[in-house]
């Protein structure tokens, strides 16, 4: 099998983690280097370690009760690097029906996550996952 078909059912395996809700196999995922960086200025963007990783991840689940179901519409791989199309579905603990689109980039080192880059529809994270809250001084659309 080459690196990037190794890359791929890694990330598959990341993606079956996350839907049962396997905080070790997440973090265990990553690198000891390893960061996530969700973009936008919402009030869940930045750059997490490996160890706010866990936490983050202990935090993705509480908000989603029931899970949440990740479905990959598509991948393409190239040396240490696969980019993902995905969708999410679930309820989250406020009622809200939460369906998000996203473009993952995730980048390998020794078989690990080293970085991945999570965009997403902003707005509808904002308006679910942080209750309609912004970081102070960002402006409302």
């Amino acid at each position: 099998m080459s690196n990037t078909e190794d890359n791929k059912r890694r990330v598959q395996a990341f993606f079956d983690a996350l839907g049962a809700g396997d905080v070790d196999a997440l973090v265990g995922a990553y690198h000891d280097a390893g960061v996530l960086e969700t973009m936008g200025t919402t009030l869940i963007s930045g750059r997490f370690d490996k160890a706010q990783i866990s936490a983050a991840a202990n935090g993705i689940f509480e908000a989603f009760p029931e899970g949440l179901a990740f479905t990959l519409h598509g991948m393409v791989a190239e040396g240490d690097k696969v980019a993902v199309e995905a969708e999410s579905r679930g309820r989250h603990a406020s009622g809200a029906l939460y369906n998000n689109h996203y473009h993952f980039l995730f980048e390998f080192r020794d078989g690990r996550v080293l970085r991945l880059r999570e965009y997403l529809d902003t707005e509808l994270a904002t308006d679910v996952l942080c209750g309609g809250q912004r970081r102070p001084g960002a402006a409302a659309p």
